[in-house]
């Protein structure tokens, strides 16, 4: 029989929102059934059958439709993640939360909400970027962490005035979720102490794949920590620090953490006041790792020194699966150019992004063959349509073929005369959005029927 609440009982269960979140019951008060923190709904009873639940739903304030946008929960705030986050744990959304979740407190009594319920909530309060959470929310925030009772998957907590002594507690709370795999602290004021810290947990941590670090303050110490922490971390793929401004020291430390790590996939390090030493200490690094595929260090003051450095690395590395290495503020000169177009026949599918070329400005620009037009040349002299080019690279059938593998097939082809330019421009008009994706789907309509085998074959005979 459910339990009947009195009216002198102290059942107010308080969610604070956004900068007044508080997963932790009271330590100092027995908790009734009214009483419970979400922290402790999520670990609720779940024994209830399902036309239980339905049941004590159908009895609260829960008279709004789900809605069904296919969009991705990162994008989503407010009331739009709540309705997705109940579609997704199974519950009707409760309308009073909706009314009221702008407001500092609401008292959700009574409302049924049972252990999905309170997920989805959970959910919908986890976006709190941007919010002043300070050093009382981090340790509400870690505490949901250090006891895995959480479904969540991506945390957004950037912008939060989180600084030096509130890095630990996520240190100590992540150290052990096996939960959390998207993780972004960016925009705060994390030091040398907050990125030991958090170097501490990248060794340590078995579980985050995305870690964004970006306009902190890790320098130095931090820098080298972390650095450390990328040595023997086993599932980073993305790692984004840039905007911290650790100078050569801390890419030295990256440098030697590339030597082992072989799980990161993109490291952005832009904006870092790296220069052409610190270039050749992280190039040592690029020299025998075999998984890193973005570069990012545009905003350095690099020259054309350092962009040598870095595009030799993946010369001695015939193991490397970099993709693109973005140097877009270097001015590089025709010796460079001449090493990369060396480069890129060992390593077709790399792209280096940079500023321009040295003294171009002054002479007549070379004229080359618009690509696609060269392209379209040669099916139409085969009576070929574009579609089939672009399926044969297609290996899954999806009609989207990623860009490194585009331009890899359009490097070794010989068929059709492109230089390494002209790829790089065709990849810029079919990826115009840089998604890294080449979509073809839209030739699908254009397609004729397609003609029986022996017809083809008779007409391909020469």
């Amino acid at each position: 029989m459910e339990h009947e609440f009195s009216d002198s009982e102290e059942d107010e269960v308080c969610i604070h929102r956004m900068k007044q979140i508080s997963f932790i019951p009271d330590q100092n008060e027995e908790m009734s059934e009214g009483s419970l923190s979400v922290e402790f709904l999520l670990l609720a009873d779940q024994s209830n059958s399902p036309a239980e639940e339905k049941t004590r739903a159908d009895s609260s304030d829960t008279d709004l439709e789900i809605e069904d946008p296919e969009r991705s929960f990162a994008t989503m705030k407010g009331a739009e993640l709540y309705l997705e986050a109940c579609k997704l744990v199974g519950v009707v959304p409760v309308s009073y939360f909706l009314r009221n979740m702008e407001e500092p407190y609401m008292n959700l009594n009574h409302h049924g909400l049972g252990p999905q319920g309170a997920k989805a909530i959970a959910i919908a309060l986890v976006n709190v970027s941007n919010n002043h959470i300070g050093t009382e929310g981090a340790e509400a925030i870690s505490r949901m962490f250090l006891d895995n009772i959480s479904s969540l998957r991506a945390v957004q907590l950037s912008g939060n005035n989180f600084r030096e002594e509130t890095a630990q507690y996520f240190a100590e709370a992540l150290v052990g979720n096996y939960r959390v795999k998207e993780l972004d602290l960016s925009h705060n004021e994390f030091s040398e102490k907050g990125g030991e810290h958090l170097g501490q947990m990248l060794a340590n941590n078995e579980a985050l794949e995305f870690l964004n670090l970006s306009w902190n303050h890790l320098r130095m110490k931090g820098a080298v920590a972390l650095g450390a922490g990328l040595r023997v971390n086993g599932t980073l793929k993305i790692l984004d620090l840039s905007w911290n401004g650790f100078g050569n020291e801390g890419a030295l430390a990256l440098g030697e953490a590339l030597k082992l790590n072989n799980i990161l996939v993109k490291l952005d390090i832009s904006s870092n006041h790296i220069n052409n030493e610190g270039a050749g200490k992280l190039a040592k690094g690029l020299e025998v790792n075999g998984n890193l595929k973005i570069l990012k260090l545009s905003h350095n003051p690099l020259t054309v020194e350092g962009a040598v450095a870095l595009v030799t690395s993946i010369r001695k590395n015939p193991k490397s699966k970099m993709e693109e290495i973005n140097i877009s503020n270097v001015l590089v000169n025709g010796s460079f150019l001449k090493l990369l177009d060396v480069v890129c026949q060992v390593h077709p599918e790399l792209d280096v992004i940079y500023g321009g070329v040295r003294g171009f400005i002054s002479k007549k620009p070379e004229q080359r063959p618009d690509p696609m037009k060269l392209i379209q040349n040669y099916l139409d002299e085969r009576k070929l349509r574009l579609w089939d080019f672009f399926r044969n690279m297609d290996k899954n059938g999806s009609m989207k073929i990623p860009v490194a593998e585009f331009r890899k097939a359009m490097m070794q082809q010989s068929r059709i005369p492109l230089d390494r330019a002209q790829i790089g421009e065709l990849v810029h008009k079919l990826d115009r959005h840089q998604t890294g994706m080449v979509d073809y789907s839209y030739l699908k309509e254009k397609q004729p029927a397609q003609k029986p085998k022996e017809e083809e074959e008779e007409e391909e005979e020469p």
